[in-house]
């Protein structure tokens, strides 16, 4: 039985490099990206609701962007709170802002997918930038940087949205990893050609292109999902392209408490669910194989059972995973994680698995 394992073991560790090396490596070894600024009209897209804080404070960051012909479409969300009295202040202080103001219906009580639709619809620009009422990008360049990724040919752009640092929070360490991870891999995945996912956070894609697949029709009933759900229908690999020059990342507050983020990471693997089934399995793959990294070396390790050749295995696997991993989050600016890795990454593990097994038995929540 032992020698079952060990075997086993050796394709597990195969998988992890091949996944590593094969795939993500296409991220980690690329070449820096150069922004070549482009003229094209933008509108960015930001839906709100009960966000009177955030709005506040980031929406005169999106209108202080130094780009020549772009507008902010705002749009709220049946808010509760101050956040459409405050957008309408923005409206009649800045010329560029556009207000849409979004009455629950009884036919999408709730749905994000249909406030943002009637905001693409009064966008008057043909491409669309769209990031979150909590984000705001980090420098006065994002709308240039992220339009310079745009060609006749690639309508779609996935960006990546950072988090905040929080100093001496291993929490913070944990989501700032997942969010890495997550990143080297759609980013990956769209330079083999098969993109699958992006963040709503840092995504833009022409008007056009949410028109040709009818835009979030096929999932409308599933709540969340307007940004992975979207790329996974719409993307491919002659479309897509990806943005990853400093310029181009947007920051976000991060969650501070653990049932929190939970409760957050638990709506984005529920929405996973939905992938297309390629999607689906190379994702399963790929997390089953972390797992079992962790596990199998504990039963051949407890037995002392070939322990060398075990532990030679471990350390080349950390090895090849610990350089994928510190070459993308140098792209990223996300340094001081890769100095944690191993440690968060089993806590990343751990987590995961708790969020599927809480997953079987409930629903999670999903838009506010």
């Amino acid at each position: 039985m032992l020698i079952l394992i060990l075997y086993f073991f050796i394709f597990i560790v195969a998988v992890q490099i091949s996944y590593y090396l094969g795939v993500f490596g296409k991220f980690a070894f690329a070449k820096a990206q150069k922004i070549t600024p482009k003229r094209i009209p933008i509108s960015v897209i930001v839906c709100a609701k009960n966000e009177e804080e955030n709005v506040t404070n980031f929406v005169p960051l999106l209108a202080e962007q130094n780009y020549p012909d772009f507008e902010i479409v705002l749009i709220d969300d049946a808010s509760s709170d101050n956040t459409l009295a405050i957008l309408e202040e923005f409206e009649k202080q800045y010329p560029n802002v556009r207000l849409v103001k979004v009455e629950n219906n009884e036919a999408f009580w709730g749905n994000k997918k249909y406030a943002l639709t009637l905001g693409i619809k009064a966008a008057k620009k043909e491409y669309l930038l769209f990031t979150d009422a909590d984000c705001y990008p980090t420098s006065k360049d994002w709308l240039t940087a992220m339009s310079s990724q745009f060609t006749m040919q690639k309508t779609i752009v996935l960006g990546y949205g950072k988090y905040e640092k929080i100093p001496n929070s291993f929490l913070n360490k944990i989501i700032r990893f997942e969010t890495l991870l997550t990143a080297i891999q759609y980013f990956s995945w769209a330079k083999i050609g098969h993109p699958y996912m992006g963040v709503g956070r840092n995504l833009a894609y022409k008007k056009e292109t949410f028109f040709n697949v009818n835009g979030f029709i096929e999932h409308m009933q599933i709540r969340s999902g307007d940004d992975d759900l979207f790329i996974n229908q719409a993307a491919n690999a002659k479309n897509t392209t990806i943005a990853y020059t400093p310029e181009s990342f947007t920051l976000s507050k991060p969650k501070t408490t653990f049932k929190d983020w939970f409760t957050q990471k638990r709506r984005h693997i529920a929405t996973a669910n939905y992938y297309k089934p390629l999607d689906k399995l190379q994702l399963g793959a790929f997390y089953c194989s972390q797992l079992l990294f962790i596990l199998l070396p504990i039963i051949l390790l407890s037995f002392q059972f070939q322990w060398i050749l075990v532990l030679g295995l471990i350390t080349v696997r950390y090895l090849v995973a610990w350089i994928v991993v510190g070459f993308s989050a140098g792209k990223l600016k996300e340094n001081d994680i890769k100095v944690w890795f191993p440690i968060v990454e089993i806590a990343l593990i751990l987590t995961q698995i708790n969020i599927f097994i809480t997953n079987i038995f409930s629903k999670p929540v999903h838009w506010k």
